[in-house]
This record gives structure tokens, C-alpha cells and sequence, in this order.
């Protein structure tokens, strides 16, 4: 049978040498042997974050590392700005809530990017917010968020600045110390390209002032724990990981290393940038002002008169290709182009090929080539490829 092609934002394709290594046989996970993997891992992880400070590696999904960020620096009632401009922006500000904090909701136009000078005059006004925190790429419209700015006035109050790189870090450019974020989290099945259910997040000094003076409600996720069992020696998780994963996890950064942190961010960028002039060279629009579009996912308005049924239905059953729709109030007005991880141009091409023909298909006047030309043009006009 042939194999599905993803092209989604998570999870994506993972390298057959990363799926090899979690046939390994399982190990003590208290052991030196382990210990040399996790520690490896983790200091890859500071690396791809671009900081001197440690990372951790968490046996959970995206949103595990997202609940330790903002559960372990807030005690009940404090004031935590949260900046939503998608589904993910509200899981922060869920988890927040759900934290005991008194949430500061700014929203931003689903399919825009926020006003830095707008979290500026926010935290001009209210000296008590202890956090802000943001979505870098929000899969769920397509938006990358101004992070380096946004670090460069939360960095001049006493609040920490927390940031969801989950679906742009090994995609995008994230550097924590450059850009002044204090809490950085991620997510193993996007960008990175390793299976779903790891995740991991970095500290800073200024964070963890805070959290040493915080009443944690946490147990799995208290990251004081992981910093204290990550200085053991050897070297431990203080709860069982999922070991078969950490291998994973392990080989695919050991594969962005191989490609070169810089190389892999320019191939996400030439990737989107393809993806987007396909698109509209067949005559679709993009969702998201192209200003602040993601280098990892594209997201399209869904053309009048189709359903999702209709358009995501054909590529998955007629093509094989798989599409993600849209989230929340955008169900059914959107679908998303994936393009992270280990995507290729041949990827990108087959996509765009199956959404003309699929258009074709469904009576619309589509000159079938001319997005894949699109494609084709992009690819061989860059430096990069």
C-alpha cells in the first residue's frame, strides 16, 4: 500500500533511522548508559534553542511543557498576560486559568500578528503581570508572531517572558537568549521530526528566581525536580521516561545537527515560500497576511463552494496526500499546508499538484502546472536549493 503523505503541522514524517533506533533494546533508564543519551539529548536541545542555559526533556506532549512553563511561576492569583491570536494562544491562557493565575487575555485578529507596542502599553499600565506569554507560530492560522520583539520590551519589566516554540524550533528562527525569553518550550513530533510524546523546555536564571519562590500545585511537572535529577550522577529524569522515544529524540536532533541548524531554517523558509506561491499562482488566497506568514504552515481559505469533506476528502482518499482543516470558527473556511520537518520539493510538488487536480475535479477552471511552475520557479530561483 502506498504510504500516506502528511502534510500537516504535526506530526510529520519521521526518518526511517529514527524509527530504527526505537527497536533498540529498552535499558535501565537510572543507568550511565541512559544517562549519556539523555544527557546528550538535552545539551543538543540548549543547542537548537540557541541558549546557554540547560534544557530538560519531558516525557509528554507540547502542551506538557507549555502547563510546566506557566504552572510552576505562578501562585494563585497572579496576573499573566496572555497574547491570543489562535487556538494555541488560548491554550496558554487556559492553562494559566487552570493554574489558579488571573488571566490578562490580549486579543489579536486571528490571522495577524500582534502589535509589540500593544503588549508595551499593556504592561505600561499594569505593574503586577508576572508573565507573558506567546505562541511563536500559530499553527492554527498560519502566523508567526514578532517573538524578538516582543522579547525586547518584556525585557525592560520585571515580568517573564514565556514563549510556545512548538511548532517553529529546528524550523524557524528561535534563538532564547538573543531574544531575552526567559521559559522556552517545544514539542518533538513538528519541526524536530521525532515521534509524538516528547517535549522540552529551557530556564533561565531570571525564571528561576521566580520558580524557587513559587508554591508549585505541580508534581510531574515541577521543573525543579527535573533540574535536580538532570544534575545527578549520572545523570536521571525524576520520573520513568518513555525510553524508546528518548532514542528517537536523540537520533533526530543528531539529524539537524547533521543538516545544520541554519540550513534546516533556510529549506522551512524556501519551503513556504513555494507552498505559498503554488497556492496562489492556482488562485486560492492565503488566510494569514503574508507579512507575518509561518515558514512551517500555510493556511488557505477554503474556495467558495467547497466543503472541507469535499477538498481534504479527495486528497486523502483520490491522492493520498493529508491536509489539516481549520480549528475552532475557522472549521470548514480553511485548510492547512504542513511544510516541516523533513519536507522536501518533491513534497511540496506532489501537493500542489494533487490540490490542482483536485480543484480540476471538483469543476473549478484551473490550469493544471501552473502552480507546481509556481513551485518549480521558487525552488530554482533560490540560493539554497
Amino acid at each position: 500500500m502506498e504510504e500516506t503523505l502528511l502534510m500537516i503541522p504535526g506530526p510529520t514524517r519521521v526518518a526511517p533511522r529514527v524509527l530504527k533506533v526505537m527497536s533498540d533494546a529498552i535499558m535501565n533508564h537510572r543507568s550511565a548508559d541512559f544517562a549519556e543519551i539523555l544527557t546528550e539529548t538535552n545539551e543538543m536541545m540548549s543547542e537548537i534553542f540557541q541558549t546557554k542555559n540547560p534544557a530538560y526533556t519531558i516525557t509528554g506532549s507540547g502542551t506538557a511543557a507549555m502547563e510546566a512553563a506557566v504552572g510552576n511561576i505562578l501562585n494563585k492569583g497572579n496576573k499573566i498576560l496572555n497574547i491570543v491570536g489562535g487556538k494555541f494562544g488560548q491554550r496558554f491562557a487556559q492553562i494559566a486559568e487552570a493554574n489558579g493565575g488571573s488571566t490578562i487575555v490580549h486579543n489579536v485578529e486571528w490571522g495577524t500578528g500582534v502589535n509589540p507596542d500593544d503588549v508595551k502599553n499593556i504592561l505600561d499600565e499594569d505593574d503586577e503581570i508576572k508573565a507573558v506569554t506567546i505562541v511563536h507560530n500559530e499553527t492554527s492560522t498560519g502566523v508567526t508572531n514578532p517573538i524578538e520583539e516582543v522579547g525586547n520590551i518584556v525585557k525592560n519589566y520585571d515580568a517573564l517572558y514565556v514563549v510556545d516554540t512548538v511548532s517553529s524550533l529546528g524550523g524557524d528562527d528561535v534563538a532564547v537568549d538573543d531574544y531575552n525569553i526567559d521559559i522556552c518550550v517545544t514539542g518533538s513530533q513538528k519541526c524536530l521530526a521525532a515521534p509524538p510524546g516528547m517535549a522540552a523546555i529551557t530556564v533561565s536564571d531570571k525564571a528561576w528566581e521566580v520558580i524557587d519562590k513559587v508554591d508549585s500545585s505541580s508534581y510531574y511537572l515541577d521543573v525543579r525536580k527535573y533540574r535536580k535529577y538532570a544534575s545527578n550522577e549520572p545523570s536521571e529524569t525524576p520520573y520513568t521516561p518513555s525510553v524508546s522515544l528518548m532514542y528517537a529524540m536523540r537520533e533526530a536532533l543528531n539529524v539537524i545537527m547533521e543538516e545544520g541548524l541554519e540550513s534546516r531554517i533556510k529549506r522551512h523558509h524556501l519551503a513556504a515560500e513555494a507552498t505559498r506561491n503554488g497556492v496562489k499562482a492556482i488562485g486560492l488566497e492565503l488566510f494569514a497576511d503574508e507579512d507575518v506568514s509561518s515558514a512551517t504552515v500555510t493556511a488557505i481559505k477554503m474556495p467558495e463552494g467547497v466543503t472541507d469533506k469535499d477538498m481534504r476528502g479527495a486528497m486523502r482518499d483520490k491522492y493520498g496526500i493529508v491536509l489539516a482543516g481549520g480549528q475552532d470558527h475557522l472549521k470548514g473556511n480553511v485548510f492547512r499546508i504542513g511544510h516541516m520537518g523533513n519536507v522536501t520539493y518533491k513534497d511540496i510538488v506532489t501537493t500542489i499538484s494533487a490540490l490542482e487536480m483536485t480543484l480540476k475535479g471538483l469543476g473549478f477552471d484551473v490550469e493544471l502546472g501552473k502552480g507546481v511552475g509556481a513551485v518549480a520557479d521558487t525552488y530554482l530561483a533560490s540560493p539554497h536549493f
